[in-house]
């Protein structure tokens, strides 16, 4: 935007009102019509259709997902969506819930999708009016819900090459919608899945001497795995082993010949997260040794933490703090779920915000629920905030205003 060294930014809100009628009617569409991941043929199509009419020139990526460049000269600022939903019977009710059977919105990626498209509608009507003095780049990426997460795939197309920052957003149902969560450093947590098939000579419970006491020696892998590694690596890294399934045998006085666990290693430190995997390895078979049962250790890497950068921290919250005001910016906690936009900030400087989704005084829902309803005030608030940042961070690459300086 053009702005010099004594003007003060102004506020997007004049673009973003007028917008916020077709905003909510997109989402409801996209909202009904969900689509799994590296599937989003139809979503695609929606929002490059929605682009176009704006007067915009979106590129669609090989498969699904595109990304679209506001305003000229060099990037200054990425924002990112992810436009996937979940395999997820949706219970909400809702006249607009989703008619795909077994598919739902039920993360909130509906929500992310509106309000990156409502920015990239924001920034068009100021550049149309000669006010936007830089470019912005806004991706609407595949595949978020699998792992390892379309992020990749976005970065191997090159969408990143030329993009020296990035923010994203994600909904947030224990905070009330009007309001955001800002965190510097891990604000999500690497994501491993764990796959462990065990062997040996089953038998009678009468005679387990006779046998490789496969229930036994799996019972110790699910206890001492996680004990162990809890002493082998540093308590701050946070790392977290949790079985999701155990399954062996089928009669009370048979001891099985096979048997299977699975679940995930989670861990807020990114270091400690790419040393972690021979070190499982280690520990699972020290650990199964002594009871002579055969094993198979699938360890399939998911995603790094999300690492928070203080400057796009700041910018968030200094573009929050003008249009929101200072007492909407929380302290949002550390999630250990895990989330492929760790894949862009392992690239350029980046943050993700946390947005409000709950309705003051309403149900605190969890994400991941078929009952899940987002309160759709959280799409002007979102529009707001992430056209501000992208109009703050052209000034700043402009020399117009120096970088951000606080944080909530």
């Amino acid at each position: 935007m053009s702005i010099d060294q004594n003007q003060q930014i102004p506020s997007v809100k004049p673009w973003v009102t007028p917008l916020l009628g077709e905003l909510v009617d997109f989402r409801r569409e996209l909202h009904a019509n969900p689509e799994l991941s590296f599937v989003e043929y139809k979503t695609t199509e929606r929002i490059l259709a929605q682009l176009r009419a704006a007067g915009l020139d979106p590129v669609a990526l090989e498969e699904t997902g595109a990304f679209v460049d506001i305003g000229t000269g060099p990037i200054a600022l990425a924002l990112r969506a992810d436009i996937d939903a979940l395999p997820i019977l949706e219970e909400t009710g809702l006249e607009y819930a989703s008619v795909i059977d077994g598919v739902a919105h039920s993360c909130g990626h509906d929500i992310h999708t509106t309000v990156m498209l409502g920015v990239a509608k924001v920034l068009k009507a100021i550049d149309t009016e000669g006010k936007l003095s830089g470019r912005i780049r806004v991706i609407f990426q595949p595949a978020e819900e699998k792992m390892p997460g379309g992020a990749l795939t976005v970065i191997e197309a090159g969408v990143l090459d030329d993009v020296p920052r990035i923010l994203a957003l994600h909904c947030e149902p224990r905070i009330d919608a009007g309001k955001i969560g800002t965190r510097i450093g891990a604000i999500t947590s690497a994501s491993d899945t764990i796959k462990i098939e065990l062997t040996g000579r089953g038998g009678h419970t009468s005679r387990p001497h006779l046998t490789e006491d496969l229930v036994f020696a799996m019972s110790q892998i699910a206890i001492n795995v996680p004990a162990v590694l809890s002493r082998r690596i540093d308590v701050r890294s946070a790392v977290s082993v949790v079985w999701g399934q155990i399954h062996a045998g089928s009669a009370p006085n048979a001891i099985p010949a096979t048997g299977y666990l699975a679940g995930t290693m989670r861990c807020l430190d990114g270091e400690a997260w790419k040393g972690a995997g021979d070190l499982l390895d280690e520990v699972v078979r020290q650990v199964a040794t002594p009871y002579g049962v055969e094993l198979k250790l699938e360890h399939t890497r998911g995603v790094p933490p999300v690492i928070n950068a203080e400057e796009e921290t700041d910018l968030i919250e200094d573009s929050a703090r003008a249009e929101i005001g200072s007492a909407a910016i929380v302290l949002t906690p550390q999630s250990m779920g895990g989330e492929d936009f760790a894949w862009m900030t392992n690239k350029v400087p980046g943050s993700m915000m946390r947005l409000g989704t709950r309705t003051p005084g309403g149900e605190t829902y969890d994400l991941h629920r078929g009952d899940y309803i987002p309160d759709e005030s959280a799409i002007e608030v979102g529009v707001t905030v992430m056209a501000a940042a992208a109009v703050r961070a052209i000034a700043q690459l402009n020399g117009a205003v120096e970088g951000a300086t606080s944080s909530a």
